[in-house]
């Protein structure tokens, strides 16, 4: 559903419908060249993806904060017959900027292969209706055309996240896409050839276990972009308080976020914890297992502030953090237990403005 009564129920509506409005004032602006298929053009893309003021006076909020030059990097990839392959740890918003990128240049973010263990060869080509299939023999007509055969055809663009979790014979399936920009069909000795406008944003998590590396042959076909960590503390406790908002708004909790405190201690715990040294870069510290990244930490503050509009006064305190505080950093609880209690102890009780959260955490303590 994409009317303002159905965007309005979804849980999460999908960008091209949340940011309808920003999209038709670029649209209405943009008078640059734009690419074949491209609904705005490069310029107005990346307008709307950081931000900006149009000379209307609409402003455009930003969907991803870091590097302006990594952004024009992808967007300019895009343009080209270039795949783009987002690369990065968990939680630098690989996911989210792929997506916006998918609503502005082609005006739907839909066209989606999610990448797992399982994900067979047919959700990267196509499948059959077996009950067709059987009935008439092969035809165009029994054809089940996937993701990738139907950006090809519209030119438009794809998304394929988690590629790195697809099994390595399924991920080859993208070459012969990639390098001919044609999809045969050897059951119908046929083939779809790409309108142009057609191109695929992949997204790959470079730290995870258990991941299936790309071939040298399907690497060379994309360009690679690193979504880095945020550089600073103050950029890491922005991204944080937009996306709590956001989703606070989306799930309708009445909790308060006056207070920046509660945000900024928790991306210090993440930022010192991962980093392996103190912001002051007085004292080391042993990392825990955990990846504590920007994702984690909005997890941990959305937990607080429905902890607090359900359970508190509607403002969240460290006593609403501190529970999926100590959830994100201990995921090994022999390992993690020791290196959490120990940063508990050397670096939170010594600070006098971090009684409350320490007390709080300590009140907790985690399981044998």
């Amino acid at each position: 559903m994409t009317d303002a009564q159905g965007t309005a129920d979804v849980l999460r509506a999908h960008a091209e419908d949340a940011y309808a409005g920003e999209l038709s004032a670029l649209a209405a602006v943009d008078d640059r060249p734009r690419p074949p298929s491209w609904r705005l053009s490069p310029w107005a893309v990346t307008t709307y993806i950081l931000g900006g003021t149009l000379p209307d006076g609409t402003q455009i909020s930003p969907k991803y904060l870091g590097s302006e030059r990594l952004v024009e990097i992808a967007v300019a990839t895009l343009a080209t017959d270039r795949a783009l392959l987002l690369l990065g740890v968990p939680g630098t918003a690989k996911t989210w900027l792929s997506e916006h990128l998918a609503a502005a240049v082609s005006g739907s973010s839909t066209l989606v292969v999610q990448g797992t263990a399982g994900t067979p060869e047919e959700a990267l080509r196509y499948g059959w209706n077996y009950a067709r299939l059987l009935a008439e023999g092969p035809s165009r007509a029994a054809l089940v055309a996937g993701p990738v055969m139907r950006a090809m055809e519209a030119g438009s663009l794809v998304r394929v996240e988690e590629l790195t979790r697809i099994p390595s014979d399924v991920q080859d399936s993208l070459i012969t896409i990639l390098s001919e920009k044609t999809l045969p069909i050897p059951e119908l000795n046929a083939e779809v050839q790409a309108r142009k406008g057609f191109n695929v944003i992949a997204t790959a998590n470079n730290r995870d276990k258990g991941v299936n590396d790309l071939s040298s042959a399907l690497r060379r076909r994309f360009n690679t972009v690193v979504l880095p960590l945020p550089d600073s503390l103050h950029q890491e406790v922005e991204i944080v308080t937009t996306r709590v908002r956001s989703l606070g708004a989306a799930l309708e909790l009445p909790a308060d976020l006056a207070a920046l405190s509660e945000i900024q201690r928790v991306v210090t715990v993440m930022r010192e914890l991962r980093s392996g040294m103190t912001e002051d870069r007085r004292a080391t510290l042993k990392s825990p297992s955990a990846t504590l990244s920007t994702a984690e930490a909005i997890s941990v503050m959305t937990n607080g502030l429905s902890l607090a509009a359900h359970f508190g006064d509607g403002t969240v305190r460290a006593r609403d953090v501190a529970a999926s505080l100590v959830g994100a950093v201990v995921k090994d609880p022999v390992q993690d237990r020791v290196i959490w209690q120990e940063y508990l102890e050397t670096v939170v009780r010594n600070r006098p403005e971090w009684k409350d959260l320490y007390r709080a955490c300590r009140d907790l303590d985690v399981p044998d």
